[in-house]
């Protein structure tokens, strides 16, 4: 094996790897924004430590 071989494959690995865990990540967002149990972020504008 190469590096010409191996530098694409690694390269589309990653980019599948990213592809993956935004996919995850945008699913957990929208479960937690669903969850009414689930606590405002400190840094949201109505959230517990409102000035």
């Amino acid at each position: 094996m190469d590096v010409g071989f191996i530098v694409p494959i690694l390269a589309l690995f990653t980019l599948l790897a990213v592809t993956i865990l935004g996919i995850k990540g945008k699913f957990e967002v929208e479960r937690a924004k669903a969850d009414p149990k689930d606590p405002d972020s400190t840094l949201a504008a109505d959230g517990p430590n409102k000035r």
